[in-house]
């Protein structure tokens, strides 16, 4: 997911819409355990690996499974905190302490399952190693994917960041710029859209998925991030049976394969 989103009237309005329609009844699930699971989601990818699980492996393990989709990343938390749905996959870590701080909901993380890793590429160049002195880098311009994108850089050797810049580094945190790159701030969704009049750009997973992007120059690594995207329910529901069959099926060997067939790449199992 990304960290950061600037909501329409009308998408939230469209959300609430949806959710209208599609969770009557399933507002009691939280204590009625004997229904069906309800999860809320992001159509890509977290939509298409539930559904996934839905159709190849729930059956079996005898969960009742249903997925409902938000193009938003407000209605699936205050959804799961009110009860209208059970559970919720679409976000991180950073993420959801923000929106527990700034909403005063109680939403805690059961499972990490996925990784929408940061990805430098380009349309001019096949390599890092490629890019010429003076060379134009864009970068997401919300804090926290900025930052994301600076410690991608600084993990491959492109620029080295003062130390103590964490997950708040700006282009100033930048100590040593060997290629001399200069960098270009956007709207994360228009990375993509940047390639063709920068050198490179870093783009978050689910724009390189939509633009089939690949292969990246260099991408983020799924080992110990805290950018993992992760199944989520209210406080006190972790122990829901349901909760627990779905938590072992993300994380289960066939959901691995999947995700790795599918996205090549683009999204990466976390555990």
């Amino acid at each position: 997911m990304r960290n950061t989103a600037k909501f329409t009237t009308a998408v939230l309005a469209t959300g609430a819409l949806t959710l209208g329609l599609g969770a009557c009844g399933s507002s009691d699930s939280a204590s009625d355990t004997s229904g069906p699971l309800v999860v809320a989601a992001s159509p890509t990818p977290h939509a298409e690996i539930l559904n996934y699980v839905k159709d190849n492996l729930a059956k079996k393990a005898g969960l009742d499974l249903e997925v409902k989709e938000f193009q938003d990343y407000i209605v699936p938390n205050t959804a799961t905190e009110d009860g209208s749905v059970d559970a919720n996959y679409f976000q991180n870590q950073p993420y959801l302490d923000d929106f527990n701080k700034k909403r005063g909901t109680h939403i805690v993380p059961v499972v990490t399952v996925h990784l929408e890793p940061l990805g430098l590429y380009s349309h001019k160049v096949k390599s890092a190693d490629a890019l010429k002195s003076g060379a134009t880098v864009a970068l997401p311009n919300d804090a926290v994917n900025e930052a994301r994108a600076l410690k991608l850089l600084a993990d491959n050797g492109l620029v080295t960041l003062k130390d103590g810049a964490g997950s708040e580094a700006t282009p100033q945190d930048i100590t040593k710029n060997p290629k001399n790159l200069k960098f270009k701030e956007v709207e994360a969704a228009q990375t993509v859209r940047s390639l063709d009049d920068v050198d490179a750009a870093v783009v978050n997973g689910n724009y390189a998925i939509s633009a089939d992007l690949k292969p990246a120059l260099v991408l983020e690594s799924a080992k110990n991030s805290p950018y993992g995207n992760f199944l989520a329910v209210k406080e006190g529901n972790e122990d829901d049976p349901r909760v627990k069959k779905l938590a072992k099926l993300l994380t289960s060997p066939e959901v691995r394969k999947f995700i790795e067939d599918k996205y090549e790449g683009s999204v990466i199992p976390s555990f």
